[in-house]
């Protein structure tokens, strides 16, 4: 039986260009992967290195030479096709039917919906009021679900309902005390490159139909989505599940995405393929460290909402040829007959290399090109000209799209550099949440003795009781009244300061006027957070690989964070040896912090404050205020005057100190499970070198605060372990120890039943093993050669003792 499906219909009328990688040993690829999670690849294709190619009855110079009729018999949303476009009729768009109209009408409700006045359903008493406002039912604009709570988006005029739990499955929702900012309100494509400063800024272009938002430009769009006006859209989410009667499902590869990118050697190893039912990627179980699931699953980027691009070159999947290179185009730069074929929501038009043809596909036909799949052609025999042609166009466009995109970037960069970070300024605290502000009664603020017959009343030569107490005195309570010089807190009385860019620090604060020893600065301000938002603030942060913090400790349970509020001090650097530093005064009730200078500093001069940092998991920033007495990281302590004087009497001194080369005590530079190298999360467990992929641990982010690994944690009951395989982060308490571990023919050491006993090293470990072998005779050599050379700089004399 010929089985056959949308993209398999009309196959003979492609050209020799777009022959297969090789023959599916099936009798249909569609059919075939829709029927299971995995393969057995055992005989199947490895980009089709070595099986002949096939070809068919008639040949033409086009590898898509189809017809509208005969190509693909897929169709498009009559509401959408052919309505996206003019300005003059930006927003007319019903938000149920999804249809444009002239007399659409806003509801009056909480939604705020543009509806038809038919679609909006009024009552007899003819408010405009939606039926859902009415009875106060919102469904979840996630989930379609009106039960359980839905919140409404807090940002004003969106008029949004989501339940906690679906928003947050979206990267660029944000919940804290003030409310829920739902996704619609950043671009989706920046978020997940946790560009987060720029993705909640510009146009956004919003889906009708879910909580979806992309930048206006393609570099952001996702391909696939149909245009509905300049700032509407239908995602590329919403394609149809079924064409023609068949369901539509991916074509995954016949290889392991790991393991066949890693060594070419291994493209054709076969096994058992996991395959993502979102796109055409596919993995060894035994790769991802996973078990064989059930049901539907998806690879880490289709879980996290990953889209290709336009101007994204790409391998495609058409009927039975071979995967061919080429670039995803936007539909409005294609031809007009490629605008004309019969296409569904979700598709995109492709520019085939080599044949130079455009056809329509889908992100379950494409996967990414990388730079590494320009020398794919190497070494083989029998390659297709247009083929070989086609590699080398590919390869060449992937590095002026590079170039472009690498120019483009260090324009923003150098555009972004000119001013500071947009942030909101304010002249004060602003509290949040749960935090309230205390104003004092007259009666509780303390009354100073200084007169007001004094030449300069509560000032800093005065003695002041106020000042000395670091309390501001109130105008209505001091006795100098409006002659008081303790009032520099209310009356904002600051010099003159500019915001300038440092070499290598940043953004930094100077004076432009001459200051004194003690003089006020100005007040550290911003908003005033509770400890557990501080703490959601850092997590949120953390996920987000946000590095910069402006947050100064209050009191114990308050928190000033003057990133997204704040005044100029929130410019200002840190050093191990500052010119000024903070200080807690109590003014009309509320503790409040100043910075006031420690010397005499004069005019251009930078000012800095030690950040007394208190790090937060493992990681140290390194400091760069070029000080004397510099520790090199903050939150550390600056060199003291002794300890200087050491190091100076240790480069000074005529004969060289022994270097007594100490083991530092640092973790393995190759993942513990694969074996290879690269980002890797490090274990927290003291004496603990181990260190993984996060993807080896089937994660999607690094490990938040303190985090031990598996290898710590038994295998069947997850409680501590006892005994250990040496080889993986296979291990076993107490009650699960006897006959996990076998003793191995390398020193006896432990290994599990996932290994040869007597070759229980595989190829990754093998080589760290070598390696670190390697590095051992390495140190072992070097001691040497400087014991020989302090023998030789030994002094002949006696009286002369070398330290």
């Amino acid at each position: 039986m010929d089985l056959r499906t949308g993209f398999q219909k009309g196959a003979s009328e492609i050209s020799d260009s777009c022959k297969p990688l090789k023959k599916r040993s099936r009798a249909s690829t569609d059919v075939e992967m829709a029927s299971s999670l995995y393969r057995d690849t055992s005989d199947s294709d490895s980009r089709g290195l070595n099986d002949p190619q096939m070809g068919f009855g008639k040949r033409s110079d086009s590898p898509t030479n189809l017809d509208a009729d005969g190509s693909d018999s897929q169709s498009v949303d009559s509401n959408l096709s052919g309505q996206g476009g003019s300005s003059s009729k930006r927003e007319n768009v019903c938000q149920k039917c999804e249809s444009f109209g002239d007399s659409l009408v806003c509801c009056e409700g909480e939604c705020n919906r543009l509806l038809h006045p038919e679609c909006l359903g009024a009552g007899s008493d003819g408010e405009p009021i939606c039926q859902e406002c009415k009875t106060g039912s919102h469904a979840c604009f996630s989930c379609k679900v009106a039960e359980g709570d839905v919140r409404r988006c807090a940002v004003s005029g969106c008029g949004r309902f989501y339940h906690e739990a679906c928003a947050r499955k979206y990267p660029g929702t944000a919940v804290d005390p003030r409310g829920l900012q739902c996704p619609q309100h950043s671009c989706a494509t920046c978020c997940l490159e946790r560009d987060l400063q720029k993705a909640s800024t510009g146009r956004l272009m919003r889906c009708l139909r879910c909580p979806v938002a992309y930048h206006t430009g393609d570099g952001c769009v996702a391909a696939g989505c149909v245009m509905v006006t300049p700032h509407l859209m239908v995602c590329s989410n919403h394609s149809s599940a079924r064409r023609n009667g068949h369901l539509c499902s991916p074509v995954n590869v016949g290889w392991c995405f790991l393991c066949a990118r890693a060594t070419q050697k291994n493209i054709g190893k076969g096994g058992r393929l996991l395959c993502c039912e979102g796109c055409p990627a596919a993995f060894h179980p035994e790769c991802l460290n996973v078990e064989m699931p059930e049901g539907v699953w998806l690879c880490s980027e289709c879980r996290t909402g990953k889209k290709p691009h336009y101007k994204q070159i790409v391998w495609v999947k058409l009927g039975n040829y071979r995967w061919w290179p080429a670039e995803i185009c936007n539909p409005r730069l294609v031809p007009t007959n490629i605008q004309t074929l019969k296409h569904d929501v979700g598709d995109f038009p492709v520019f085939f290399f080599g044949s130079h043809d455009y056809y329509w596909s889908n992100q379950g036909r494409v996967f990414p090109y990388v730079e590494s799949d320009r020398n794919y052609a190497e070494g083989q025999v029998g390659i297709n000209k247009t083929f070989k042609k086609a590699l080398e166009e590919a390869a060449r466009r992937f590095q002026e799209l590079r170039a472009q995109r690498e120019t483009k970037e260090a324009l923003e960069q150098e555009r972004n550099s000119r001013r500071p970070p947009p942030y909101k300024l304010i002249k004060s605290n602003k509290p949040v949440g749960k935090v309230q502000l205390h104003v004092a009664d007259l009666s509780e603020i303390p009354r100073c003795n200084c007169r007001p017959s004094d030449e300069r009343p509560c000032s800093q030569d005065s003695q002041c009781l106020n000042r000395m107490l670091q309390y501001e005195c109130h105008p209505q309570v001091c006795p100098a009244a409006d002659r008081c010089h303790n009032q520099s807190f209310s009356r904002r009385h600051y010099p003159v300061t500019e915001v300038i860019k440092t070499h290598d620090r940043g953004w930094g604060l100077k004076t432009k006027q001459d200051l004194k020893k003690g003089d006020f600065v100005m007040e550290y301000v911003g908003e005033l957070i509770d400890s557990e938002e501080c703490r959601q603030r850092i997590r949120h942060a953390h996920e987000n690989h946000v590095t910069d913090f402006y947050m100064l400790t209050l009191t114990k349970d308050r928190v000033i964070d003057a990133g997204p509020k704040g005044n100029v001090a929130r410019f200002m650097n840190h050093s191990c040896s500052p010119n000024c530093e903070t200080q807690k005064w109590t003014v009309n009730g509320e503790v409040r912090i100043g910075l006031f200078t420690l010397c005499d500093v004069p005019a251009d001069t930078e000012l800095t404050f030690n950040y007394n940092l208190d790090c937060l998991g493992n990681g140290r920033t390194s400091c760069h205020c070029g000080a004397e007495n510099c520790s090199g990281f903050l939150g550390v302590q600056p060199k003291s005057a002794v300890v200087r004087e050491k190091e100076e009497k240790v480069r000074n001194s005529k004969v060289k100190p022994r270097k007594r080369k100490l083991k530092p005590e640092s973790h393995e530079y190759r993942c513990f499970c694969c074996g290879e190298g690269g980002e890797l999360v490090m274990c927290d467990r003291k004496d603990c070198p181990k260190a993984y992929h996060v993807l080896c641990l089937n994660l999607t982010t690094p490990p938040y605060g303190r985090w031990e690994c598996p290898w710590h944690q038994c295998d069947v009951c997850q409680r501590v372990s006892s005994v250990f395989c040496d080889f993986c982060p296979t291990s076993f308490c107490r009650d699960h120890e006897r006959g996990g571990l076998v003793p191995s023919a390398l020193q006896g050491r432990p290994c599990c039943p996932k290994h040869n006993p007597q070759r229980p090293l595989d190829e990754g470990h093998a080589k760290v093993k070598m390696e670190e072998e390697e590095e051992d005779e390495e140190e072992e050599e070097e001691e040497e050669e400087e014991e020989e050379e302090e023998e030789e700089e030994q002094p002949e004399s006696p009286e002369e003792p070398a330290e």
